[in-house]
């Protein structure tokens, strides 16, 4: 009951109240009249909308493969620590738990154009999150690495829990580390990696915080994501009717695109 309370009160309720606000022309204070399907027929015909969902695949497309990969490979190269396994294993993880705010501010410090360590390696003194064409890939390098330690975790936990009763039985077989990974690892491991593939995808597609933090946006609306670009039609342009509708349409994205990838999962499963 306490959950269930909870969940009405801070999730349905405003969820409900979202989409009756995407039917009226309401501010951010104040409520207007409805005006039916308008804000979505204007939302359809919205360049800036489109630009920034454009802008969150690209950033999707630059992290939810790499962390998904780098999160097994490095659990499995993890695993085969005798020593300071669980040493390593903190190092990773640690970053997870910094705040956004903090790992913002690190990430600056590190991508500094003048005194970043990025730059006094590499010998230049590129403006990371001010040029459009390294600002995105930029703000995907600090996600992965706040964020793979949680994956290899769960990877880790996965890695566990396959009998070894099956790896003693393929060397007795005479089976190569290539057949071993792909018929046992890979099989033990697909149900793991296909959740952490869809945690990751979902957790990609509600960037905000990495882009308002870093770029604020730019340079030139490059970073300029969905969540960000709400953000600023309700709460700066004060235009909540539209932010709702907003809202309400990138959630409807959101199922389909995990719909599409459930659908995706079951046919490989069957495959296979």
């Amino acid at each position: 009951m306490p959950f269930l309370l909870a969940f009405v009160l801070f999730f349905v309720l405003p969820a409900l109240q979202t989409l009756q606000l995407s039917f009226t022309d309401s501010g951010l204070t104040e409520t207007h009249g409805y005006v039916g399907l308008a804000n979505y027929v204007e939302l359809l015909q919205d360049p800036g909308f489109w630009y920034a969902m454009l802008h969150t695949g690209y950033f999707s497309l630059l992290t939810v493969v790499p962390l998904t990969a780098l999160g097994l490979v490095m659990a499995m190269l993890i695993n085969r620590l005798s020593y300071f396994a669980s040493t390593v294993q903190a190092i990773f993880f640690i970053p997870n738990i910094l705040p956004i705010a903090v790992m913002a501010m690190i990430s600056s410090w590190m991508l500094h154009p003048t005194f970043g360590v990025v730059n006094l390696v590499a010998g230049t003194q590129i403006a990371w999150f001010n040029d459009p064409d390294f600002a995105m890939p930029m703000v995907a390098l600090a996600t992965i690495w706040w964020t793979v330690g949680f994956n290899v975790l769960l990877f880790l936990a996965a890695l566990k829990n396959i009998p070894q009763d099956l790896y003693e039985a393929a060397g007795l077989d005479g089976a190569t580390r290539w057949g071993t990974f792909r018929y046992i690892t890979w099989r033990q491991l697909r149900p793991v990696t296909l959740m952490v593939f869809g945690l990751q995808l979902v957790a990609s597609l509600k960037i905000f915080g990495q882009t308002y933090l870093l770029t604020g946006g730019g340079p030139f609306d490059s970073t300029k994501v969905v969540l960000h670009y709400m953000y600023e039609t309700g709460f700066v342009n004060q235009n909540a009717g539209y932010a709702s509708a907003i809202a309400v349409t990138f959630v409807l994205i959101i199922l389909l695109i995990l719909l599409l990838q459930s659908l995706l999962s079951r046919f490989m499963n069957r495959r296979s």
